[in-house]
Parts: C-alpha cells; structure tokens; sequence
C-alpha cells in the first residue's frame, strides 16, 4: 500500500491541505498515489479550535503521485479566478516539474482563450471552464468516452485519464502571468441563473 509520506503529496497533505476527498489513496499502478480533492491555497485565520474553510482552493483536483518521487507528474485543477495561479506556483513550489503536465481551468478567462503560463519555471496550461467539471473538461481534453473506463475503479479511472493526459503536446500560445491577469474577466458567479 502506497504512504501518502512517501510521496510528493505528503507534504501538501501534512499541511492540511487536501481537502474534501473523493479519492485519496494507492491507484491500480504499483507504488502510485491518486488523489481528487481540493488543494487549499489560502487559509483563513483561524479563532481558538475553530476550524474554518479555506479562503481559496484549486477545486476538483485530479492528480497522481509516485512513491519515492519529489514532484507530481500531473495535475489538473479548477481556480475561481486566473490571478490564484500565482498561489498554486508558490503553495506548490518544490512539488511541480518543468517536465510535468499541469491544467488549470478557470473562471474568469474568455471561454475560448487557451494559453500555457510559466511561472518559476512551471509550465501550466489555462483553459476556460464554464458550468462543467474538471473530470469532464479532462476527458474530453484527452479524447476519452466515459464507456472506455466505466468497469475501472476509482483509482483506475485516475490513472487511465492521467496517463493519457501526460502524453498531450498542446502547443497553446505562451503568455506571461501578468499579461493573463490584464486579460482575465470577472469572475462569474457559478450560483447564477441556476433554478433554486
């Protein structure tokens, strides 16, 4: 059984920062840890015992980790908003390879912009997200019908979707993050124009 310690998640999760798991252990590949959550970027402060939700998270998380290695391969995530990628850089830093693949959907980018962003020498890939869900997005990214993995297990299904996603070679045209946040819109509010 593969120890969350041993991988470049045990961090992350010694600093209580994976929260609200839907998967979080071994995956189908020998020595491999999967995790779907959410990754809490900002804290908030905190009175006595009381224990308060983070302020901001990459939400919907799908990432894997090898036992005995120092960085996460692949990860895919949702932000509120474009400018938390500065906060992923930096909540992340040491656990993210310039070889890795990593995806951001966010909010509040125009619905048909898709871009690759380097911050301290990470590449990260940012595409829209509107009323949909990282699982979907990635999915459809990669190609995959929800029938070719619908008799894998949790686990299985992460490492099927991963390990397709690693193999992209999306050449996005590369901004910096400052130009992104000139471009960033509004962040949408994901509660509109929803029937109560």
């Amino acid at each position: 059984m593969t120890a969350i310690e041993n991988t470049a998640l045990g961090r992350l999760e010694s600093e209580g920062r994976l929260l609200n798991a839907v998967l979080k252990g071994g995956t189908t590949k020998p020595g491999r840890f999967g995790f779907r959550g959410d990754v809490a970027l900002k804290f908030q402060a905190q009175v006595a015992d009381e224990k308060r939700p983070p302020d901001y998270s990459i939400e919907q998380v799908l990432a894997i980790a090898q036992e005995g290695e120092g960085t996460i391969p692949v990860l895919a995530g949702y932000l509120h908003s474009f400018a938390y990628l500065a906060d992923v850089a930096t909540v992340l830093d040491g656990a993210l390879s310039p070889n890795g693949s990593y995806f951001m959907f966010c909010n509040n980018i125009d619905l048909l912009a898709k871009y690759r962003t380097k911050l301290d020498g990470i590449t990260f890939r940012v595409l829209p997200c509107d009323e949909s869900t990282v699982w979907k997005e990635m999915m459809d990214l990669v190609g995959i019908n929800k029938d070719d993995i619908k008799k894998l297990d949790a686990g299985g299904k992460l490492d099927y979707l991963l390990d397709e996603a690693r193999k992209l070679d999306l050449a996005y045209n590369e901004i910096s993050y400052e130009d992104g946040l000139k471009r960033m819109e509004p962040v949408r509010n994901r509660n509109e124009n929803r029937p109560v």
